[in-house]
């Protein structure tokens, strides 16, 4: 789901529609998990769009509500490479983020095999980590810095839907006990345990190592 759909565009019956009629007859919406645990939050109604519309659309549909993206700290690269430093807020609120690469698998498995039309997964990581631990996991010597709630928002508005922002924030600084439990699903659907924030780290470290400038 991309962003700049949360933010409007066309009808979400209508892209339906359009995959229809080209053929397409098996559907996975992959979405987050807000729309479960936060059904009234008006920064998400148009998930609740796409989703009720995929529910009638009369295709073949799975559902996959994943949790906050390990991926996410890209965001942090250009910081450690320059400073050494990690900002984020709330650097002691713990979430289950997965790892995009177990997303992938999973929706690949409903597009290919039988037996998921009709069913909603939630993915998560197998366990909840800070995001000053998840700075500590990157595999540099990094500063943490805690950003304010106001400077979190100035921040994501460089790259995120205006109506999504604080919805984001409100889970980043106040999870439900639901936002913060650890699924099974992505265990029961690909035969092993979730990859954890550390093997996404390990995987992607070259993108986040500090730069190391030549010597005149």
């Amino acid at each position: 789901m991309a962003g700049d759909l949360l933010g409007g565009g066309a009808p979400a019956t209508e892209v339906l529609d359009v995959a229809g009629a080209d053929g397409v007859r098996r559907v996975v919406l992959l979405f987050s998990q807000i729309n479960a645990t936060r059904p009234d939050a008006p920064s998400y109604a148009r998930l609740r769009e796409f989703e009720e519309a995929v529910r009638s659309s009369g295709l073949d549909w799975t559902i996959l509500r994943a949790g906050g993206f390990a991926s996410n700290a890209h965001a942090w690269a250009e910081s450690v490479r320059r400073q050494r430093t990690v900002v984020a807020p709330f650097g002691s609120v713990a979430l289950p983020v997965v790892d995009p690469a177990d997303i992938a698998e999973a929706a690949a498995m409903a597009l290919r095999d039988e037996g998921h039309a009709g069913q909603t997964y939630e993915l998560t990581g197998p366990t909840a980590i800070t995001p000053r631990c998840q700075a500590a996991a990157l595999g540099e010597k990094v500063r943490f810095v805690e950003l304010t709630r106001e400077q979190a928002r100035e921040h994501m508005a460089l790259f995120m839907p205006e109506p999504v922002i604080d919805g984001t924030l409100d889970i980043l600084a106040e999870p439900r006990p639901e936002e913060q439990r650890v699924s099974p699903d992505i265990e029961k659907l690909l035969g092993r345990p979730a990859n954890a924030f550390t093997d996404w780290a390990a995987r992607n470290r070259p993108h986040l190592q500090v730069a190391v400038a030549a010597t005149p």
